[in-house]
C-alpha cells in the first residue's frame, strides 16, 4: 500500500510532510475541534509528535492519515485517515485499523467529512484489503457518529479509554471475494 494522492470531486487527499505542521498545530489547538476527542487543545509538541506519528504509520504499516485539501485553492481543511494507536482499552479493541477524521470548524456542516471519509473508505475496500475497520467516538459526538452511521459503519461496543466511556463502530469491507 501506498500513500498516494486521493481525490473526489472537492478534495485533494494528500499524504502529510513536515510543512503541515503550521496548520496541523493551529487545527489540533481549536477548542471546537478536540472537544470531543481529548476535550484539551493540544500543544505544540503534542501535534508534532502527531505528526511525525502519522508519517510514521506510512513507513512502518503501509496505511496511515491524509492530508484534506480544497480542491480549487489547495487550502488546509483537516486530517483523515487509518491508525493502529495501540489504544489501551477496556474491554480490548479487536486488531483492526481504526479511521478517523478531523476537520476545521470552518468547513463543518458542508459534508467535507462524509465526502473525506467515503473516498478512504473506498481505498480501504480497494487497496488494503482489510475484513473491517472500527471508529471511536465519545457518545456525545452525533455528528461524527452521524457520518460514520451513513458510511456503513454500526455500534459494536463500548469500552472506557482514559477514564471516558467511548463508543465503538464497525464497518466491514465491502470488497467483493
Amino acid at each position: 500500500m501506498t500513500s498516494g494522492v486521493l481525490t473526489t470531486q472537492r478534495l485533494l487527499l494528500r499524504p502529510h510532510s513536515l510543512a503541515d505542521f503550521e496548520e496541523s498545530a493551529a487545527l489540533w489547538a481549536e477548542p471546537e475541534v478536540v472537544k470531543f476527542i481529548s476535550g484539551t487543545p493540544s500543544t505544540r509538541e503534542e501535534s508534532w509528535t502527531r505528526l511525525l506519528r502519522y508519517i510514521g504509520h506510512w513507513q512502518a504499516l503501509g496505511f496511515g492519515y491524509w492530508v484534506v485539501c480544497d480542491r480549487h485553492d489547495n487550502s488546509f481543511l483537516g486530517e483523515v485517515g487509518f491508525a493502529d494507536f495501540h489504544r489501551q482499552v477496556t474491554p480490548a479493541l479487536p486488531d483492526v485499523p481504526e479511521a478517523g477524521w478531523v476537520l476545521t470548524p470552518g468547513v463543518h456542516g458542508r459534508g467535507i467529512a462524509t465526502e473525506a471519509v467515503a473516498r478512504i473508505l473506498q481505498w480501504a475496500d480497494a487497496e488494503a484489503g482489510w475484513p473491517r475497520t472500527l471508529a471511536l467516538f465519545s457518545p456525545d459526538h452525533a455528528a461524527s457518529q452521524h457520518v460514520a452511521h451513513k458510511l456503513g459503519y454500526r455500534a459494536a461496543d463500548e469500552v472506557h479509554y482514559k477514564g471516558q466511556l467511548t463508543r465503538v463502530m464497525m464497518r466491514e469491507n465491502f470488497l467483493e471475494t
